[in-house]
């Protein structure tokens, strides 16, 4: 398969390398051209992933036409917020044979749109069985190593979940087919809010209790989100979900759950986000959740509570506090 990976970070280098491995030919793509020709020159990633090797069918370019021209597969590994501005890149050239799998993990602040719904907007020749998502509990730091990973193939398409689920699945990268990508999508971006209020619990120096009621609460949140946007919700206790959010939460290679806990530590976040090297989709994706659950009409205490964390200064001890004399509920109201 001739694939092009859009997005030269940790996650879509790994996926480039995993790909190639698999024999593939693969185009990688940065928007950086002294970082694609350095990247080409040195044969790895030397800043995300160092001492693993480009096979010799992983090319990388910074020309965006070059790489994803006549490709059936594009794998769009960009932060969220920058995938419009990448796809519009694309406008030029016939896609129609083309297949589009995001792995960028968050929603569009001014819009609110999955990245799904970012596709489709810029590209609206596209059909629906030609956008789908790469989702799942996945630090690229892992899967580099060959670590046992499983994710999930979304697309409302079951064929070309099918052929995502092939082009990409491995010995230790197994995929799953699920054809509910909305509920993959939102479960795989609200996971980062929460791993947010998570690292805030760590820093805050609760304990065991704590984390997991705010893993549970949040993920009966991002359920609720998903199921008023008509997601299936078996899709909130697979990998795309309760796997997500359990690896983001937990996990010393999240960087939304470091920031988070950076904050409850009582650091501001212009300070951590000025120390973090790569994007925290996290921060982004609580601005844009907010508002989309406002206008839903959908309650999500831990997300609103983050948010004024965020960027009303709510110190994170005040915001825990908010939650939990929230006036009593049934569990499952």
């Amino acid at each position: 398969m001739n694939v092009a990976v859009l997005g030269a970070g940790s996650w879509g280098t790994t996926l480039a390398i995993l790909l190639a491995e698999k024999g593939h030919r693969v185009a990688l793509w940065s928007h950086n051209p002294e970082k694609a020709k350095r990247l080409e020159a040195e044969r790895e990633n030397k800043e995300y992933l160092p001492n693993a090797p480009f096979p010799p069918n992983l090319c990388v370019t910074a020309d965006i036409l070059d790489a994803a021209r006549e490709k059936e597969m594009l794998v769009v590994a960009t932060p969220a917020q920058k995938v419009r501005e990448t796809l519009a890149k694309l406008a030029p050239l016939d896609l129609s044979k083309t297949i589009i799998v995001n792995v960028s993990k968050g929603m569009e602040i001014t819009t609110g749109y999955r990245m799904s719904e970012v596709t489709k907007d810029v590209l609206p020749s596209l059909t629906p069985s030609q956008i789908a998502a790469l989702y799942g509990p996945s630090h690229a730091e892992e899967v580099i190593e060959k670590h046992p990973t499983a994710v999930v193939a979304a697309c409302p398409d079951e064929q070309t979940a099918e052929k995502i689920q092939e082009a990409f699945f491995t010995p230790m990268f197994r995929v799953y087919v699920n054809t509910d990508l909305i509920g993959v999508e939102v479960a795989g971006s609200v996971k980062n809010i929460m791993a947010l209020a998570a690292g805030a619990v760590d820093g805050i120096g609760y304990g065991d209790n704590a984390k997991a009621a705010l893993i549970t609460r949040g993920l009966a949140e991002i359920s609720r989100l998903g199921l008023k946007l008509g997601a299936n919700p078996m899709t909130f206790a697979g990998l795309a979900g309760v796997g997500d959010l359990v690896v983001t939460c937990s996990s010393r290679h999240s960087r939304n759950r470091y920031v988070g806990e950076q904050i409850g530590k009582g650091r501001t976040l212009d300070e951590v986000l000025q120390e973090v090297k790569m994007v925290t989709e996290g921060v982004y994706t609580t601005k844009a959740v907010v508002e989309l659950a406002r206008k839903l009409n959908v309650e999500m205490p831990i997300t609103q509570g983050i948010y004024d964390v965020l960027f009303n200064r709510k110190p994170p001890k005040e915001a825990v506090m908010e939650l939990m004399t929230r006036i009593p509920k049934y569990e499952n109201e």
